[in-house]
């Protein structure tokens, strides 16, 4: 026997009530930890707030001056603990000797948890957890001073933990009441949609309906009749393959969901649309053909909501007929066609070199084999587009310049890691190649040279990028990556000074570092190392 298959309805119920057992387990439970860390919190400040004003009340101060400071401190404390309904408040000394506890014979032993540095020695007020002698607890600790502000005892006020889950599993039970009942009223919310859904398909499940719209297309598609089909709207919602051809659509097909009078301007669809009045045998031409066109409004509950047009030839004559003449105008219109396409082809030739890709222009139709495997080589050995992208540009700037741009072919470059943004390292190596063209810029054509290595191997990314310009003059090494700093003359008044200064700020913004030499060319080479794994920095 075959699996059991869920019907739509049972489907839906399902992964709608699994959705909204996740969605509400996973609210629930971030609301049911907000409100415990709430509870503690609350409960923390409560017990410090105590601990506070037991430490400032000036006769647990003068207590400590008493040969017996319990028998003063012990009736004091315990009053207002009874009052605060806190688990204890404990006072002791600056070793950490009780002089009051809840348990009478605990007086005199030293307090427990070892939580009272904080409080003896640097003086602070805090809130922490610590298994005492009553169990864990939430304690709120406030160091006790003298008239001369020293440290000369300290207050614990606890709260047991118990008692503070006791108060969240009392939240928890009402939360969990909350999604209960949320729960229960969406399952059943989901079981009428299902309903409404399975009444509005007809009660087919979901393979029925493939299956019928399969059926259906392979109908539409086998009769030689043409079929157009509108929805209420007047958008198209069927094309049959007779129809594209007695219609002339040959070289493409009308887009499903486009309005009918942009494809047939002239249809009379819209007007039967409006109508509801069916039109049949109606005869017409279309593309010099005589065809008989029956057009049908489509009705759901008295209303229309869309028209079909079917549509044949008047004859098989006249078909032949046409045919042949159709034929023929086919082949001109592919003749007239090829050569509007080389046309097509040269004009957006131009067009993209109007728009900046003249080099990649270039390089597809005129340039060297030397160029293509350039291109070649930085798809292969630079996976990642941002970086393939620049070099490619950059390679044909260098070329327009009339630079020698020479890339290390040990130079290979992976998909830039998550901790490095791609527009960050595209910016340092796009500033590094820049300031070297402007460096080699006024040397005679021949000295022109640019060389750029770039990898990944190991932890860190290096560049390095080195020209055959004068270099870094040793005065200048200090200040090279200042802002608005440059050794090179300000032209038509652009301001200088910001290439380098932007490439030093995101190296070390990304934890990474960047040096200058002077390479064999006698110019200047600056070396970039990012780290790939995120440093942590303040």
């Amino acid at each position: 026997m075959g699996k059991r298959k869920w019907s739509l309805e049972a489907r839906m119920v399902w992964w709608i009530s699994l959705l909204l057992i996740f969605v509400i387990s996973l609210l629930g439970g971030t609301y049911y930890v907000l409100m415990v860390d709430y509870i503690q919190e609350q409960v923390g400040k409560r017990a410090l707030g105590i601990a506070l004003t037991v430490a400032e009340m000036p006769e647990v101060r003068r207590a400590f001056d008493d040969e017996v400071p319990s028998q003063s401190i012990q009736p004091l404390v315990e009053k207002i603990r009874k009052q605060t309904e806190a688990e204890f408040i404990v006072v002791g000394n600056k070793k950490g000797i009780r002089y009051s506890h809840p348990v009478q014979e605990r007086i005199g032993q030293y307090m427990i948890g070892g939580d009272n540095e904080r409080a003896l020695s640097r003086g602070e007020s805090y809130v922490s957890k610590a298994i005492g002698s009553l169990g864990p607890s939430l304690r709120g600790k406030a160091p006790i001073r003298d008239d001369r502000g020293r440290v000369i005892g300290i207050v614990s006020v606890g709260i047991l933990l118990s008692d503070i889950d006791q108060m969240s599993h009392t939240y928890f039970v009402r939360i969990a009441t909350v999604i209960i009942l949320v729960f229960a009223i969406a399952v059943i919310g989901a079981m009428y949609l299902a309903k409404q859904l399975k009444r509005s398909i007809f009660g087919l499940e979901p393979e029925k309906i493939s299956e019928l719209f399969q059926q259906r297309d392979t109908v539409i598609e086998s009769v030689r009749e043409g079929i157009i089909m509108i929805d209420g709207d007047g958008n198209l919602t069927l094309f049959n393959q007779a129809a594209l051809g007695m219609l002339g659509f040959v070289d493409s097909k009308p887009a499903i969901g486009s309005p009918i009078q942009t494809i047939l301007p002239n249809t009379r669809l819209l007007e039967v649309l409006h109508t509801g009045e069916a039109e049949l045998d109606r005869e017409m031409v279309i593309n010099g053909r005589e065809i008989v066109v029956n057009r049908l409004p489509i009705r759901n509950n008295g209303q229309v909501v869309g028209v079909v047009a079917s549509f044949r030839l008047k004859s098989e004559l006249d078909e032949l007929n046409e045919n042949l003449s159709q034929v023929k105008r086919y082949v001109e219109a592919l003749r007239a066609q090829t050569h509007e396409y080389q046309n097509t082809l040269y004009t957006i030739s131009g067009l993209i070199q109007l728009k900046s890709y003249q080099e990649a222009i270039e390089l597809i139709h005129h340039e060297s084999e030397v160029h293509q495997d350039h291109v070649l080589w930085v798809l292969e050995k630079i996976a990642d587009p941002w970086l393939g992208a620049i070099l490619i540009g950059f390679y044909n700037r260098a070329r327009e310049l009339k630079i020698d741009l020479i890339i290390e072919r040990e130079s290979s470059m992976g998909r830039i890691p998550p901790s490095i943004s791609p527009s960050s390292l595209v910016s340092i190596l796009g500033n590094l190649i820049t300031n070297a063209f402007e460096a080699v810029q006024s040397l005679a054509e021949r000295e022109r040279k640019v060389k750029l290595f770039i990898t990944d191997i190991g932890d860190s990314i290096w560049i390095e990028v080195e020209d055959s310009g004068a270099g870094i003059r040793e005065e200048h090494l200090a200040r090279i990556f200042d802002r608005g700093f440059s050794t090179k003359p300000s032209a038509d008044g652009m301001r200088r000074g910001f290439g380098l200064a932007k490439v030093k700020q995101l190296a070390d913004e990304l934890g990474g570092a960047i040096t200058i030499e002077q390479g064999d060319w006698g110019g200047a080479v600056f070396a970039v190392a990012l780290p790939k794994q995120e440093r942590e920095r303040i």
